[in-house]
């Protein structure tokens, strides 16, 4: 990394996967090598088998909103504790998503999914909804959102940490699908 800031002068940005043991020691590794940006995150090319024609067959899917969790959390972990911008990728579909991911720290984000559904126009849509909800809670700007709910500034930094997860787990109360009924009484399953 240092040697590609030594020879390139423009901005820099490194387009990264989540796959790593220690995420943010390799987010500021990178930013004290020269990235001026990290995006968060790669989304790689996965392959299915066709089982009857023993073929990979190309499977494209297109992110969701609830993809945007992933790149969310680690933006707001490392909003404020690197120094580089944070540029998030994988579910933006809407304005809100847009903010979103501003107040957990990004100065960017990435649409592709969305223009891929929905074509360029959609772009239209998203810049609408945002500039809306800005209205309607009395911001002048994005800039204003940016790490405003990033673990560093937000009312209960614990909400992004592990034990959280852990919680959550534990107040899961599923509700019992039918066949969980009559499978109890024995009328379910075969023996």
């Amino acid at each position: 990394m240092a040697e590609v800031r030594a020879e390139v002068s423009l901005p820099l940005a490194v387009k990264l996967s989540p796959f790593f043991t220690n995420f943010s020691a390799v987010a500021k590794r990178l930013a004290a090598a020269g990235a001026d940006a990290l995006v968060l995150f790669n989304r790689f090319y996965q392959p299915d088998i066709d089982i009857e024609t023993l073929e990979l067959r190309p499977n494209l899917l297109l992110s969701s909103s609830h993809d945007l969790r992933l790149p969310l959390r680690w933006i707001a972990l490392l909003h404020g504790r690197v120094e580089a911008d944070l540029a998030a990728t994988s579910g933006v579909q809407r304005g809100t998503d847009v903010v979103r991911l501003l107040m957990a720290g990004a100065t960017v984000t990435q649409v592709v999914g969305a223009l891929l559904r929905h074509g360029p126009q959609r772009l239209v849509a998203i810049e609408a909804e945002l500039s809306r909800w800005l209205a309607e809670h009395d911001h002048a700007t994005v800039r204003e959102l940016i790490g405003t709910m990033s673990q560093i500034r937000c009312p209960d930094p614990a909400e992004y940490e592990r034990a959280q997860y852990m919680r959550a787990l534990h107040s899961y109360h599923p509700q019992e699908p039918e066949w969980a009924s009559s499978a109890s009484e024995g009328a379910g399953f075969p023996s």
